[in-house]
């Protein structure tokens, strides 16, 4: 079972799509696996979570899901012209909690020796890539990449913002809590508030639409 704990801190917690993908062709690179894990776990186990999945199923389902791609990549082309990296895991991630699923309905159903999570159809969602569904599991996943998508833009912007205007930003903006309580709270006035809004707030705009581009 993995253990989940801690955050690395990277500016490339999102790295260049098609460069990673290249990168992961080859099992014995271990930093660019490493990166690929880091930024991409999270979401992964949260879609499984979402979607139903106990919480030791979900963490099976981001294991399996790097297990089948360390087997897969090494013969695997990536195309950007078919179809964009968001819907390249989004059909991958599909396929391992499917496959999860049968093999949790086969253990039940068989009383056998239990099979493993890693079950697969025959098929290969890589090459049936894109895929285009229109499920409660896509919108799903349409909302856990958005918020993916926003608390990475939130990590980049620690190197870009100090750490007081970050804390006023989360505050006033996510947590909504009324100016003067904020300023009360940190010990700041309502123009260094106004300002943290403002700086922060497009930085973060910028910071999310050029993840955007890189994957969509």
């Amino acid at each position: 079972m993995l253990e989940f704990t801690g955050d690395r801190e990277t500016d490339s917690y999102l790295p260049t799509r098609q460069s990673l993908l290249v990168r992961l062709k080859d099992w014995q690179d271990h930093e660019g696996w490493r990166e690929f894990f880091d930024s991409y776990w999270r979401l992964i186990y949260n879609v499984a979570r979402k979607s139903g999945l106990e919480d030791a199923a979900a963490q099976d389902v981001v294991q399996n899901t790097f297990i089948y791609l360390t087997r897969k990549m090494p013969n695997f082309h990536y195309e950007p012209a078919r179809g964009s990296f968001k819907s390249w895991l989004r059909v991958v991630i599909r396929s391992r909690i499917g496959a999860y699923r049968r093999s949790a309905r086969a253990q039940e159903g068989c009383r056998r020796e239990p099979l493993p999570a890693m079950l697969d159809d025959g098929s290969d969602p890589l090459e049936q890539w894109p895929d285009v569904r229109g499920d409660a599991l896509d919108e799903l996943w349409q909302r856990e990449w958005e918020e993916n998508l926003l608390q990475t833009a939130m990590r980049r912007l620690r190197s870009k913002v100090s750490a007081q205007q970050l804390l006023i930003f989360r505050l006033a903006a996510f947590g909504e809590l009324p100016m003067a309580q904020v300023a009360k709270k940190l010990g700041v006035n309502h123009a260094q508030i106004y300002l943290a809004r403002h700086r922060v707030g497009k930085l973060l705009k910028a910071e999310v639409e050029r993840l955007r581009r890189e994957t969509e």
